[in-house]
């Protein structure tokens, strides 16, 4: 039976007490998380979130009452023990903080009893995904889960430190907003007292905090909500947190100051890694050309080599139809996998047509110095030669090709540099490399839309020198935006902004906007922008992503508290779900064709 709490005060947590605590009577209280009987005396691992504490049970010190307690502890028990702290007799624990200390106990009380829960809170357990968020509150005792979980606090709590110092202010936007399907899905919420009419959960506080540099506030912060009902990833939720913010009276350098000093900040505190400023910077064309990638992950090499003049007028259709349709030729070198079995090859070009290749070439350079390829029939020796030497090949390794339209390319052999880099055990969790990607491409073309659409967002500021282009060849406009990438991962982004309002107007022309389409989507933005806005730009991070990288997880549900699954629900609370007919009538809707 539970018993109380009366009378108990718990001075510290149990893995905060230290040698310098022996002879000291504490109290504490935490979790059973295991419990070994030796007879005339019980070893019990006590658990809070601090880490693990070892208590004593002998009779002569506990009394038999007590002694038979403490023997029908099971795990996950929740129990408060008051007693002495003692240098350990057995052997110190090198791997626990206590491990030179125990509490020789002299009271317990059982504060709550538990079920066998259905799988061991122990670190990196094996259990399936989706029985662990079932029970999430169980999950999130689990040692690894609770250091990412205090992890993820840590780095809140310091940004704000930060930016505080910085002179930022914190300020909440709205979380019922106005939808403006721009972008990803919003998801709507009814308005009771405006029937027919809904908000929208913001998929960030973009325009709010826009308004507030129009309203003079200068610089500001927010760990903000965000929302987007779009399909889910390992690195994705439907609702999410971003480390938002936004200045005033700034370009792009001024920027990226301030938060490479954040992330040194953060790393140095969190992890005591050193970040080496200034972070490399690295253009937009330039990563597609060398990575195939706009977040390329540096950790390692096998960059992308464009063969196109090389075989421009070869002998092999593939490649010269290619580069006659305006595509290019590019190749990467998969160093030391040569002797790759041909089954092995073929996985390769299967995931290659996952990408939209329509095939993939190879060219396997033996010992001997003597090259296997698809293709070489087609080709003399001298154009053989002359790629390998591109891509600098040498025995032992594997050149691989991808030949169509650039974006297909880029796609193809972007993804597979990734994929090959993982085989080969090249991408090291232990080392963190940051880069800066600027000048993103303006616009990019939607085929569905049939019409340019902002790759970012329609108040991104576009190069000065390409100002003029903005009518004539939008496809050729650079944007003043910055995408700040670390192991591959994008952990933020953002944008100087346009703040005058013959700029914002042609860009609303560029992206098929007409002026009245632009007020009913945007209007309280623009009528703001009429009574004087200063130069600004922002950016934020994903605090999940950051978080989930910093941790040396795979998935951003490994650092969210409760997180969605891939459908988007909560198999904790069994979430989403039906509400009754008197709720819904309320808001004046009406369900049709809803399932039994």
């Amino acid at each position: 039976m539970a018993e109380s709490m009366k009378g108990l005060k718990r001075p510290c947590r149990g893995a905060e007490l230290s040698k310098a605590d022996i002879g000291r009577e504490v109290t504490v209280m935490g979790w059973v998380a295991k419990n070994r009987n030796k007879g005339g005396i019980i070893f019990l691992d006590l658990r809070d979130r601090s880490g693990i504490l070892q208590i004593i049970f002998e009779e002569e010190s506990i009394g038999s009452e007590g002694f038979e307690k403490a023997a029908k502890l099971r795990s996950e028990f929740v129990v408060a023990v008051t007693g002495n702290v003692e240098a350990r007799n057995g052997a110190i624990n090198e791997n626990l903080a206590t491990g030179e200390i125990e509490v020789r106990a002299k009271q317990i009380r059982i504060l709550s009893e538990s079920l066998t829960p259905p799988f061991p809170i122990e670190e990196n357990i094996n259990t399936k995904e989706e029985l662990r968020l079932k029970y999430r509150c169980l999950d999130l005792r689990r040692p690894d889960i609770q250091s990412n979980i205090i992890m993820r606090s840590k780095v809140a709590t310091l940004t704000r430190a930060f930016l505080a110092k910085e002179g930022f202010l914190e300020i909440e936007t709205p979380m019922l907003t106005k939808s403006t399907p721009e972008g990803a899905r919003d998801y709507l919420v009814p308005s009771r007292v405006h029937p027919g009419k809904f908000y929208a959960l913001p998929q960030s506080p973009q325009l709010f905090k826009q308004m507030l540099m129009v309203s003079g506030y200068d610089r500001y912060m927010q760990i903000a909500r965000c929302f987007r009902d779009e399909d889910l990833r390992a690195d994705r939720q439907p609702e999410f947190t971003q480390i938002d913010m936004e200045l005033s009276f700034v370009d792009v350098d001024d920027v990226i100051d301030v938060n490479e000093r954040l992330l040194a900040y953060l790393f140095k505190e969190v992890l005591d890694v050193d970040v080496k400023l200034p972070i490399q910077r690295m253009t937009w064309q330039e990563a597609m050309d060398r990575f195939g990638s706009d977040k390329p992950d540096l950790r390692f090499g096998m960059e992308l080599k464009d063969i196109s003049e090389l075989v421009k007028n070869c002998g092999f259709g593939v490649f010269t139809s290619a580069i006659e349709n305006g595509g290019s030729v590019r190749g990467i070198n998969a160093e030391g996998m040569g002797d790759m079995p041909r089954k092995k090859i073929d996985a390769l070009v299967d995931f290659a047509k996952g990408y939209g290749a329509k095939g993939l070439a190879y060219m396997a350079i033996n010992e001997d110095g003597t090259v296997k390829s698809s293709f070489s029939k087609f080709m003399t020796e001298e154009e053989i030669n002359s790629i390998v030497d591109a891509l600098s090949g040498k025995p032992g390794d594997l050149l691989l090709f991808a030949a169509d339209k650039n974006k297909i390319v880029w796609n193809v052999l972007g993804a597979l540099r990734l994929e090959l880099a993982e085989q080969k055990g090249l991408l090291d969790k232990n080392e963190y490399r940051f880069l800066w990607v600027t000048e993103f491409p303006q616009f990019e073309w939607s085929d569905e839309e049939e019409r340019y659409v902002a790759m970012h967002h329609p108040f991104t500021m576009p190069m000065d020198e390409d100002l003029d282009m903005l009518e004539t060849n939008p496809g050729a406009v650079r944007a003043k935006a910055y995408d700040i990438v670390l192991n591959g991962t994008e952990i933020g982004g953002g944008s100087v902004r346009i703040h005058q309002a013959d700029v914002q107007e042609r860009m609303f022309k560029a992206l098929g906007l007409t002026e009245e389409v632009a007020n009913e989507k945007f209007g309280f933005l623009l009528d703001a922008f009429k009574y004087g806005v200063p130069p600004h730009a922002g950016l934020a991070y994903g605090l999940d992503r950051l978080v989930m990288l910093m941790a040396k997880r795979d998935s951003i549900r490994d650092v969210i508290a409760f997180p969605k699954v891939k459908d988007a629900s909560c198999l904790l609370t069994d979430a989403p779900n039906y509400v009754d007919d008197k709720q819904l009538k309320e808001l004046s809707i009406e369900i049709s064709g809803e399932e039994e």
